[in-house]
């Protein structure tokens, strides 16, 4: 049990203390996670995973260390960064996407963007997915929507990376776009239609609970991980804060949601990689950003640690 001289009398357990407070132990590399009485995972186990540029980490530790990581379409460069060619998928509105047009109740006015100067068709909802022509997307397409079916149906675990609340939606019929990138942009084509803006707790936590009802549908016996990303913005569009102040809300934000999604389903559970990147690695002295451009991503040690944590809650 841990010591407390404010409550002297209250038995708390280790991990509703904060390491090395008092005369309780210090942070030692074994993140103090609270009972779970969840399913466990085994190597036969099918799993799956979506959202942002967390999400491929875990898939590439989840094959490396031989687990049943559920990878389709694995000729397809997008395929990288998830179980299907679904791309990196920074929010929320992003990833309720995917449910509904895997299951065919999204039809956003805007299908395909054309690049105006190279005729380059491009896939709005999925980031820097290009075809030659329109024949050869909406083949992919119908390609890719079987198999994120196949995903979505056989995941025994459903792991959500969380990534950010900023969001370019659609004036006129709400889809939400994965990000003002690649040739379309590049050449210039109309973006009019589309406004930025930061999304907010309450549309965040309808999103999930939207994905929630649909595989409830497609595969009631799934169970989902969620977790915030530990990856920092880049850059913000916000011109009313900086980006660390535009990083932390994000992240505060759909840290809250994830804790109301998760007390509000048997079948949902909360993985803490934001607190141990954030909070539990700099309490052990350790460095958790990569070194160079990109230094907002996490480094390797601290997924590794991240994901050494995972198995040590979910591994049977």
């Amino acid at each position: 049990m841990a010591h407390s001289d404010v409550h002297p009398v209250h038995e708390f357990q280790p991990w509703q203390v904060w390491p090395g407070s008092y005369d309780n132990p210090p942070a030692d590399g074994n993140f103090p996670f609270a009972r779970y009485d969840g399913p466990r995972i085994d190597r036969s186990t099918k799993i799956a995973s979506m959202g942002s540029c967390f999400a491929r980490e875990i898939k590439s530790v989840l094959l490396r260390e031989g687990y049943a990581y559920i990878a389709e379409e694995t000729d397809h460069p997008a395929s990288i960064h998830a179980s299907a060619a679904w791309e990196r998928l920074y929010n929320t509105f992003s990833m309720t996407q995917i449910f509904e047009y895997t299951f065919g109740e999204f039809n956003p006015q805007t299908r395909w963007w054309i690049a105006p100067e190279t005729g380059v068709i491009q896939d709005p909802y999925r980031r820097l997915i290009v075809y030659k022509t329109l024949e050869d997307a909406e083949c992919d397409f119908r390609h890719h929507i079987s198999c994120s079916k196949r995903v979505l149906q056989t995941a025994e675990m459903l792991i959500l990376t969380l990534g950010l609340t900023e969001i370019w939606q659609d004036k006129f019929d709400g889809s939400v776009i994965c990000l003002p990138s690649g040739p379309y942009v590049y050449e210039r084509g109309d973006m009019s239609r589309y406004e930025f803006r930061v999304s907010r707790y309450e549309e965040n936590l309808m999103n999930l609970e939207r994905i929630h009802a649909i595989l409830t549908d497609c595969n009631p016996l799934c169970h989902i991980v969620v977790t915030v990303s530990p990856v920092h913005l880049w850059a913000t569009f916000r011109t009313d804060c900086d980006v660390i102040s535009a990083s932390c809300n994000s992240k505060s934000t759909l840290r809250a949601v994830a804790d109301e999604f998760v007390s509000r389903h048997k079948n949902v559970s909360y993985f803490p990689a934001f607190e141990m990147a954030a909070i539990y690695r700099p309490m052990m002295g350790k460095h958790i950003f990569t070194e160079g451009r990109e230094n907002f991503h996490v480094n390797k040690e601290t997924i590794d640690f991240i994901m050494d944590n995972f198995f040590r809650i979910f591994a049977a």
